[in-house]
């Protein structure tokens, strides 16, 4: 290379460049980090603690929830006349936007100030939006407790099965879904525990999969079996509005035990499902470790970890009373909280 051509390069940031394709024209081996950039790093953000998160409807949008002994703090309201930079939606906390350690900040400032009152809504009055409101990912995990592989016939996976939902599936405790107006008859009900992701990353370790939970939720799967039998994909009857129910909280992962929760639900006040997460064939940690060995999970992403027995497909066919209009689901688990939907 001449003098000219080599200081050229050197002041226009290209020698590297220069370098590679030079070697890979020579026919020699590029290294792999050469090509491609260093391999990212897991998110090192800062996870919260001892922190039960709501979303609150706003008008057309979401506003960010705290709950408190004192009721659920108003965050972006409070924020505003506090002045607090303080994250004012889940999906803000998400992405690191904002002061997380605001939040518990303003917390304290809200319960003292003379303004307390018009801060704090009454869980009674609360009008809740879905825990999470824009994950990138909606992962489902199919057939995940040893009983319910049972009770529909089929053999306990020896993988996790994967399907998806979207995010016009989301919904929210005291929300409905209008089963008059799908194409379909067959209704039915799946308690479930809902993982939270907090931290990106690729190929995580099993032993290292809890540290990137941001917390749990209450979850219902909810499913038209008629449309999930259509085709050898589950996706149809899973997707359809509203059939992803999801909250009212996100408790933080350091208040609740993923693996070791009991889980109920019922229909009109009557249990129809009973169980504990310790049934799941695939734990919290597992899930975590198998999903990002094939995909990039993100900050906000959302795994349902399956369902217990007791599901109405699960039932002999002369006992199959469908879920339909007027039918109130409510769906409780351990430490997390209940959430409740009507259908319509």
């Amino acid at each position: 290379m001449n003098t000219n051509r080599r200081r050229f390069l050197k002041t226009t940031g290209l020698a590297g460049v220069a370098a590679i394709a030079g070697a890979g024209a020579l026919g020699r081996a590029i290294p792999v980090q050469a090509r491609i950039g260093p391999r990212p790093k897991a998110d090192p953000r800062a996870l919260p603690k001892g922190m039960t998160f709501c979303t609150l409807r706003q008008g057309d949008g979401y506003g960010l929830g705290l709950k408190t002994e004192k009721g659920i703090l108003d965050v972006a309201a409070a924020a505003h006349a506090l002045k607090e930079n303080a994250p004012t939606t889940i999906d803000a906390v998400f992405k690191g936007e904002g002061d997380l350690d605001a939040l518990k900040r303003l917390a304290d400032k809200a319960r003292a100030g003379a303004q307390a009152a018009s801060f704090f809504v009454p869980e009674a009055q609360a009008k809740f939006g879905p825990a999470v409101t824009n994950p990138e990912k909606i992962i489902c995990i199919g057939l995940n407790y040893r009983k319910h592989a049972e009770e529909t016939g089929q053999q306990v996976p020896k993988q996790p099965i994967l399907f998806n939902k979207y995010n016009n599936a989301l919904n929210s405790h005291g929300g409905t879904i209008a089963v008059s107006k799908e194409p379909a008859k067959q209704f039915d009900y799946e308690a479930e525990l809902v993982i939270v992701m907090g931290r990106g990353g690729r190929n995580i370790k099993e032993e290292e999969a809890l540290s990137y939970v941001f917390g749990y939720a209450v979850g219902n799967d909810f499913t038209a079996r008629d449309l999930q039998r259509r085709s050898s994909q589950w996706m149809l009857g899973k997707s359809c509005d509203g059939f992803a129910v999801v909250g009212p909280w996100l408790v933080s992962a350091d208040q609740a035990d993923g693996n070791n929760l009991k889980i109920e639900l019922k229909v009109n006040g009557e249990t129809r499902q009973s169980s504990n997460t310790s049934d799941m064939v695939f734990n919290c940690q597992k899930l975590i470790a198998y999903i990002s060995a094939h995909m990039t999970l993100k900050a906000g992403d959302i795994i349902f970890t399956g369902t217990p027995q007791g599901v109405i497909n699960g039932m002999p066919k002369d006992k199959q009373v469908w879920l339909k209009a007027g039918d109130k689901i409510e769906t409780t688990i351990e430490t997390l909280g209940t959430h409740t939907f009507t259908l319509t």
